[in-house]
């Protein structure tokens, strides 16, 4: 099928599956119309969105597909994977146990976790389990040591106090997903129960979201599950699915819009659901009161106010009303938990299309606005110009890369003698081959076809970096030789936001490999 074919084709379906159901009535009239469109705009194949207000769902209804090959329509019981929304999950389990008396988020980690080590001694000795849960442990995300790598948990954990931090620690925000995986960790070391086992028993069974899983190899056993998309030049194109088990509490839950109002309405409520109180009212508003301060954008919209990190949640208002909401992330999928506590309003937005895709965003702000019976605001329009302003600084920034390479220059050894094997103690091991007359790099979990950059510094050739190091792209990497002029490390920025991580070269008795 072309792209254009199709492009037309989702959206038949998005229409004919609307067409199907009723008109949106009452205060969300022209909901549907406007959800069309900006899933036409920024090409999401599926999306699932469900709102409740005053305890009662007032929304619920699946646009599009959750299969464009099949074409098989997205209804409200789609599973979709919510990434980063599996956060507040981990902390809801933190907060009961707390509430048993089995943990004191206010004691250090290391009285329940001995062996827990970071790169910072003075982080090492102070973090406590609240310090996990709401990003100021002074580390930069390190994404590239659990994204690709297929690294267990216990061994993630083990090898965190390797990672370099760049703030002082509980001095700032920084979004840490290795931090929320500790938490659950610890959960399991306090509990004897895995992590997944307390998610099913203590949230999913009493909350009858039956369908909920851990993993997205359990949705894809489901008959009602969404396919990952993404773009590739311009084009919506089916990606596959990123398995996150081993980081499960940062981010593994997969859900439907269905089976998400339970919870969000839990935590609206205050932990309570029914005439039982699942969660404390002390540790629900815990979760969703300030802990943290987070950094202003260059882009701050003024109905949008000071923005604050709780635990597991975000904290800020909406047009003056409270506003607790996160959202996630993963290959394929992007996804909008929100609600306004003071005004018993929540929603749930889940998509099947990542990249650029603002659309969870617009539509839960669009529901907002029309529930709070709000003047609207063309958030649309916004998000268009803010991407037009933002793709304007990249491509200036690449101009500026490209500027900075020496041009005649020419590698100081033969590319045979960067041939071998490298060694980091916590990203684990960096192979470089020569692959005919060029270099090729496999570092955590990634192979990557290396160019002469200038000197003895390589990059990955461009248009063959995977979709998942879209944010690595023009990364260099500088190989260094000893006194003796013999290449014997090479330093790769696999987080940005520190030095490059340097793997030392492996001394071997026989000669590197030339290829595969």
């Amino acid at each position: 099928m072309t792209t254009r074919r199709r492009c037309i084709a989702v959206l038949f379906l998005v229409l004919a599956w609307n067409i199907g159901a009723p008109a949106q009535q009452g205060p969300l009239a022209g909901i549907d119309a406007f959800i069309e469109a900006a899933m036409k705009e920024w090409k999401v194949p599926g999306l699932a969105v469900a709102a409740i207000r005053d305890g009662a769902v007032v929304l619920s209804r699946g646009y599009g597909l959750r299969d464009v090959e099949a074409q098989l329509p997205v209804t409200p019981r789609t599973l979709f994977a919510i990434g980063s929304n599996s956060k507040s999950f981990t902390v809801t389990v933190l907060g009961m146990l707390e509430d048993e008396g089995k943990i004191d988020l206010d004691k250090p980690v290391r009285e329940y976790l001995t062996d827990f080590r970071l790169h910072d001694s003075v982080a090492t000795e102070q973090m406590t389990p609240r310090d996990l849960v709401c990003h100021r442990s002074g580390l930069p995300r390190h994404d590239l040591l659990w994204l690709q790598t297929g690294l267990s948990r216990e061994v993630l954990y083990s090898r965190l106090r390797y990672l370099q931090p760049n703030k002082p620690f509980r001095s700032t925000y920084q979004y840490q997903n290795l931090m929320f995986m500790t938490a659950g960790y610890l959960e399991e070391r306090v509990t004897g129960r895995r992590w997944e086992d307390l998610i099913r028993e203590r949230i999913f069974q009493p909350l009858d979201m039956k369908r909920s899983n851990l993993s997205v190899a359990d949705s894809q056993r489901d008959a009602d599950f969404a396919y990952p998309y993404g773009d590739e030049g311009g084009r919506v194109v089916k990606v596959p699915f990123r398995n996150i088990d081993a980081i499960g509490p940062a981010g593994s839950i997969n859900s439907s819009v269905e089976e998400m109002m339970p919870y969000i309405r839990l935590h609206i409520d205050q932990g309570r659901t029914g005439a039982r109180q699942l969660l404390s009212a002390k540790n629900s508003r815990q979760m969703q009161n300030p802990q943290v301060a987070v950094p202003a954008g260059p882009d701050s919209d003024p109905e949008i106010g000071p923005a604050s990190y709780g635990l597991g949640l975000a904290v800020t208002t909406y047009r003056g009303h409270k506003l607790v909401l996160h959202s996630g992330g993963i290959d394929g999928f992007i996804s909008a938990m929100s609600w306004l506590p003071d005004d018993k309003i929540g929603v749930m937005v889940l998509t099947n299309f990542s990249g650029t895709n603002p659309v969870p965003t617009l539509v839960t702000r669009k529901v907002f606005d029309l529930l709070l019976g709000l003047e609207p605001i063309d958030w649309a329009k916004r998000t268009r110009e803010r991407q037009t302003r933002q793709e304007k600084q990249a491509a200036e920034a690449r101009t500026k890369a490209a500027d900075e390479r020496k041009s005649g220059t020419t590698p100081s050894h033969a590319l045979a003698e960067y041939a071998g094997r490298y060694e980091h103690p916590g990203y684990g091991g960096a192979e470089v081959t020569l692959a005919g007359s060029a270099l090729m790099l496999r570092v955590a979990g990634f192979e990557l076809p290396l160019e002469h950059f200038h000197y003895d510094v390589f990059s990955p050739v461009k248009d063959k970096m995977p979709a998942a190091l879209a944010g690595f792209r023009g990364m260099r990497l500088v190989f260094r030789y000893d006194k003796k002029g013999e290449i014997d490390r090479v330093a790769i920025p696999l987080e940005p936001s520190v030095d490059d991580i340097v793997f030392t070269r492996v001394k071997q008795t026989s000669a590197p490999s030339s290829g595969r």
